[in-house]
C-alpha cells in the first residue's frame, strides 16, 4: 500500500461514511393505508346499464350531461370570478412558497459583511502620529478600521429532518390542491342546483299561468251561467276565490326563482343588480349518471384526496420528530480582509480565514423529544382515521343518492299515472256539471287535485334533477386524483391548471 494511499485513506472513508449519512432519513416512509371499498354499490338499480360513449360525463364540463348551453356558460365563468375559488388558489400558492421555503434547507446560507470604523480612545496627551491609520492628539488616539468578510455555514441533512419536511410541505400543498378543486367542484355543483332550482321555477310558472286562464275561463262560465239563473252566487265566489289562491301560488314563485338567481349571480362573481337568467320554455330531462366502480371512488373524490395527503404530509412529520435525537453537525466557513487603512485593505498581508465544524447534541430534555414524537404518531394515527371516515362517508353520498333516483324514478312514473287520472277526471266532472248532473263544488274538488298532482308530479322530477347533481358531486365530478400537482410541478412553481375547460366566452350570460 502505498504512502499517498494511506495518507488519503482517513479523507475518503469520512467522506464513504458522510454520504451513507446523507441518505439516511429518520422515520417510516409513507404507505397509503387501506381503506374500505365495496365490490358494487348497493343501491344501483337492477335494471341499470353502462353509459354509452355520448351518455359519458365529460371529464372537465360534467354538466354538459344537462345539454344546456345557458348552464354551460355560467358554469365556466366560475373559474375565472368565483372569490372562493380565489381564496383557495392563494392559499395553494402560500402552501408552494412553504415548500419552496423547506427545500431552501438542503442547502448552505452564503452571507457578506463589510464594515468601516473610525474611533477616538481615551488616554494622555501628546501628539504627532501613532502610526498608519491612527495619529495622537489632545484627549486620545484616533483610529480606522475596515474589513470585508464573507461567511458560509451549512447544516447537511444527515438524518433527513430537511427531507422530511420537504416531504411535509409538498404533501401540504398537494392537500391545499386538492381543497381547491373540492371547492370549485362544491360551486359547480351550487350552480347546477340553483340553476336547474330556476328553470323548475320557470316550469311551475308556466303551469301555475295555465291554470289561472283554466279557472278563468271556469269563472267567466259561472258568471254567465249565475246571469242566466242556472247558477248560485255561491259557485260564482267559489270560482272567484279559486282563481285568486292560484294567481296568488303564480306571484309566490318570483320569490323563490329571484333568490336562487341572486345565488348564481354570485357564484360567477357579479352583483345580483346586474345579472338575470332569461325564461325558457324547455323542459331539463333527468339524465342517467352511470357510477362507475367503487373503487374508482378513491381517485375520483377530491376530499379523499386531501386525506390522503395529509396522511402523507403527517407521516413525514414523524420523520422530523425522530431526527431531533440525532446530533446536529455545522459546517462554517470565513474569508476575507481586515485592515487600519482602506488602501491596505486587500493586500495579501491583511487576508483573514477561518473554517470548522460544530456539534450539537441534546442530552436531557426532559422528555420533550420523546413526547413530540409520540404525539406525531398520534397524529398520524388521527389522520388515517379521518382517511378511512371521509371515505365511508363518501360511499354513503354515492348510495344515498343513487337510492334517491331509484326511488324517484318510480316515484315520478306513479305521479304521472296520478296526474293523467286526475286531468281525466277533471274533464268529465267539468261536463258532468255543464250538463246540470254535479255541483260546481265538485268541479272545483276535480280542478284542485289535478293541479296539486301536476305539481307534485314536478317537485319529484325536481328533486331527480337535484339527486342527480348530486350523484355527480359524490362520484367526483369527472376529477381525478392524478390532477393533483407532481412534486417536480411544486418545484417547477408554474400556475395550476386544475381545468381542462377552455376559456369561456367573453360575451357575459343574459
Amino acid at each position: 500500500m502505498s504512502r499517498s494511499f494511506r495518507r488519503a485513506a482517513p479523507r475518503l472513508a469520512v467522506a464513504a461514511a458522510l454520504a451513507l449519512l446523507a441518505g439516511c432519513e429518520a422515520g417510516p416512509d409513507y404507505v397509503r393505508p387501506s381503506a374500505p371499498v365495496p365490490a358494487a354499490y348497493k343501491e344501483t338499480d337492477p335494471g341499470w346499464k353502462i353509459g354509452q360513449p355520448e351518455d359519458a360525463i365529460d371529464r372537465g364540463a360534467w354538466w354538459s350531461i344537462y345539454r344546456d348551453p345557458v348552464l354551460d356558460g355560467l358554469e365556466r365563468q366560475i373559474d375565472i370570478s368565483n372569490q372562493t375559488l380565489k381564496a383557495e388558489e392563494a392559499a395553494f400558492r402560500q402552501s408552494e412558497a412553504l415548500a419552496a421555503q423547506a427545500r431552501a434547507g438542503l442547502f448552505p446560507t452564503l452571507s457578506a459583511n463589510a464594515s468601516a470604523q473610525r474611533s477616538r480612545g481615551g488616554g494622555g496627551g501628546g501628539g504627532g502620529s501613532t502610526g498608519a491609520g491612527v495619529s495622537s492628539r489632545g484627549g486620545g488616539g484616533i483610529s480606522n478600521f475596515f474589513d470585508l468578510t464573507a461567511n458560509a455555514s451549512w447544516t447537511p441533512d444527515l438524518w433527513g429532518s430537511v427531507r422530511r419536511q420537504i416531504e411535509n410541505t409538498e404533501a401540504t400543498a398537494q392537500a391545499s390542491a386538492g381543497t381547491l378543486a373540492g371547492a370549485r367542484l362544491s360551486a359547480q355543483g351550487t350552480l347546477a342546483s340553483d340553476y336547474l332550482e330556476v328553470r323548475v321555477a320557470d316550469e311551475l310558472k308556466r303551469l301555475l299561468e295555465q291554470a289561472v286562464a283554466a279557472y278563468s275561463r271556469s269563472l267567466q262560465i259561472t258568471q254567465n251561467q249565475f246571469r242566466s239563473g242556472t247558477a248560485s252566487q255561491s259557485d260564482v265566489a267559489q270560482a272567484q276565490a279559486q282563481v285568486d289562491q292560484t294567481r296568488a301560488q303564480l306571484i309566490a314563485v318570483g320569490v323563490s326563482r329571484a333568490q336562487f338567481e341572486h345565488a348564481i349571480a354570485v357564484l360567477i362573481g357579479r352583483p345580483p343588480a346586474e345579472f338575470s337568467i332569461a325564461p325558457v320554455n324547455d323542459v331539463l330531462a333527468v339524465p342517467q349518471v352511470p357510477p362507475g366502480m367503487p373503487s374508482a371512488l378513491l381517485e375520483r373524490r377530491p376530499d379523499i384526496a386531501v386525506a390522503e395527503r395529509q396522511m402523507a404530509a403527517q407521516n413525514a412529520e414523524i420523520g422530523v420528530a425522530e431526527a431531533a435525537f440525532y446530533p446536529t453537525v455545522t459546517l462554517s466557513a470565513d474569508y476575507g480582509a481586515a485592515s487600519s487603512m482602506l488602501s491596505t485593505l486587500f493586500n495579501p498581508a491583511n487576508r483573514i480565514w477561518a473554517f470548522g465544524s460544530t456539534a450539537a447534541q441534546t442530552l436531557f430534555d426532559g422528555g420533550t423529544r420523546q413526547a413530540t414524537l409520540a404525539a406525531q404518531r398520534a397524529g398520524f394515527d388521527q389522520t388515517v382515521a379521518t382517511y378511512r371516515q371521509t371515505v365511508l362517508s363518501a360511499f354513503q353520498q354515492v348510495e344515498d343518492e343513487l337510492a334517491a333516483l331509484r326511488i324517484l324514478h318510480q316515484q315520478a312514473a306513479a305521479a304521472a299515472s296520478a296526474t293523467a287520472a286526475a286531468r281525466e277526471a277533471e274533464r268529465v266532472i267539468n261536463n258532468q256539471y255543464l250538463a246540470g248532473t254535479q255541483a260546481y263544488t265538485a268541479v272545483i274538488v276535480a280542478e284542485q287535485t289535478a293541479l296539486a298532482d301536476a305539481e307534485n308530479q314536478l317537485t319529484i322530477r325536481q328533486s331527480e334533477l337535484v339527486a342527480s347533481v348530486a350523484l355527480i358531486q359524490a362520484l367526483g365530478g369527472g376529477w381525478n386524483a392524478a390532477q393533483l400537482p407532481s412534486s417536480e410541478r411544486i418545484e417547477s412553481d408554474q400556475p395550476l391548471n386544475f381545468s381542462p375547460i377552455p376559456a369561456p366566452d367573453p360575451h357575459p350570460v343574459k
